[in-house]
C-alpha cells in the first residue's frame, strides 16, 4: 500500500495517470449510491436531449451543465456523509449539521436544475 501523500510527490503524466485512477474509483464508489446512480441514468437521457433542444452552445451548457452539476453535488454530499460516518456512529449535532447541509446543497441543485429544464421546455414548446 502506498503512502497517503505519495500523489503529492508525483509529477507530470504519472500524477495525471494516478489522479485519473482516483477519480474513476470515486465514480465507481458513487455508482454504489442509489441517488447518484439515478442521476447518472437521467444524465444519459438528459444530456443528449439537451443537445437536441439547445439552439446554441449557451443553452446546451445550461441544460447539460445543470445535470452534471447535480451529479457533482451528489458526489460531494456522499463524500461528506462518508467522512462523518468514518468519524463515528454516535450522534453529534455538528455531524447532523454537516449531513443536513450536504443534503440542502443537493436540494438546491435539484431546484436549479429543474427550473432550468422546465423553462427551457416551456420556451421550446410554446406556441
Amino acid at each position: 500500500m502506498e503512502s497517503p501523500t505519495a500523489q503529492k510527490s508525483r509529477k507530470g503524466l504519472s500524477r495525471l495517470w494516478h489522479a485519473a485512477g482516483y477519480s474513476l474509483a470515486g465514480l465507481r464508489a458513487g455508482w454504489q449510491e442509489t441517488a447518484f446512480r439515478q442521476e447518472a441514468i437521467a444524465a444519459m437521457v438528459l444530456v443528449p436531449l439537451a443537445a437536441w433542444m439547445a439552439r446554441n452552445w449557451v443553452e446546451f451548457a445550461l441544460l447539460a451543465g445543470s445535470v452534471v452539476l447535480l451529479m457533482v453535488v451528489e458526489l460531494l454530499n456522499t463524500g461528506i456523509e462518508a467522512a462523518i460516518d468514518r468519524i463515528g456512529p454516535e450522534w453529534h449535532p455538528l455531524s447532523k449539521q454537516a449531513k443536513d447541509m450536504g443534503s440542502a446543497a443537493v436540494l438546491l441543485t435539484v431546484l436549479v436544475t429543474a427550473t432550468i429544464w422546465i423553462l427551457a421546455l416551456m420556451q421550446r414548446f410554446s406556441v
